[in-house]
Order: structure tokens, then C-alpha cells, then sequence
């Protein structure tokens, strides 16, 4: 099993390519050659990479909603919305789709950044410091309302 941590700062060249930093590539040693799944994220302009075996995870979770309900095709619809499975190249590095470019705002300067579960967020370096220089005291804030009611319960209850 693999822990990925960390934010790093890349770039991107003019085919579209980006050099996996060095300490995502070691921790991914093992599950390099199954290959990764790039798609458009949720809640953000930014792009979420999963390992081939974290993606059939999360696939398992949409594959169970009920394809007869139309909220729930609408929703699959646009989850999948550019999806690609990509590779990484013998020197590092992977390819960004331009229309998954185009999603982001991505240009030139990037940041690879860890969320839970091993997603890696890949963000227009500008849009990723718009999205996570929040006020102090909002994110105080949010940070009690998302996080205050843990305390001291035991693992795996987080109501």
C-alpha cells in the first residue's frame, strides 16, 4: 500500500506534458505500470488523477446507482465528462489532455497537490492559490463546522 503526501509546483511543456514529481513517483513505485485515470473534478477547477486500483473503487460506488433514475444519469454523465486513462512515460512524465487542460485553466505553471484517499489534484498554479488562500477566519469556520464535531470518537464514527 502507498501514502501520498505533499503539494509541488511543475510545469507544463508545450505538448502537454508533466513531469511526475519525484516523491509521488517513488510512493506509486509499485502500481506505475497498471496506469491512471485523469478526469475533471467536482468541486474545483482542477483535475483529479487516481491510480488505476483507487479508480475501480470509486467506479464501484457510481456503477451502483440506478441507471433508471434520471438525476442519477445526469450525474454519472458529467462525472465521467473527459475521463481518459493515461500512462506515465519512461521519463516521468504524463500527458494532459487538452481538453482536460482546457477544463483546468492549465497553461504552463502547476500544482500537484495530494487530497484524501491518494487523489492527486493537478491545478492551474493560480487557481490553486485562489482556491486555498481562504481568510483565516473563514477557514477557522469552516474547519469547526467540518471537522469539530470528530472530538475524541472512536475511528470510523465521523458523524
Amino acid at each position: 500500500m502507498y501514502q501520498l503526501l505533499g503539494t509541488y509546483e511543475c510545469t507544463v511543456d508545450a505538448k502537454g506534458r508533466a513531469m511526475l514529481p519525484v516523491a509521488f513517483k517513488k510512493a506509486l513505485t509499485a502500481v506505475l505500470d497498471k496506469g491512471f485515470v485523469l478526469k475533471r473534478s467536482v468541486f474545483g477547477s482542477c483535475l483529479e488523477l487516481y491510480t488505476m486500483d483507487d479508480w475501480q473503487r470509486t467506479k464501484k460506488d457510481v456503477d451502483r446507482l440506478n441507471r433508471f433514475k434520471k438525476e442519477n444519469i445526469e450525474f454519472i454523465r458529467a462525472f465521467s465528462a473527459g475521463l481518459k486513462s493515461i500512462e506515465i512515460d519512461a521519463s516521468g512524465r504524463l500527458l494532459l489532455p487538452k481538453d482536460l487542460m482546457a477544463f483546468a485553466g492549465i497553461t504552463k505553471d502547476v500544482v500537484m497537490s495530494v487530497t484524501s484517499n491518494n487523489i492527486i489534484e493537478i491545478w492551474d498554479k493560480k487557481k490553486y492559490e485562489d482556491a486555498v488562500n481562504i481568510p483565516n477566519e473563514d477557514f477557522e469556520n469552516l474547519a469547526e463546522r467540518v471537522m469539530g464535531s470528530l472530538g475524541n470518537k472512536e475511528e470510523g464514527d465521523v458523524s
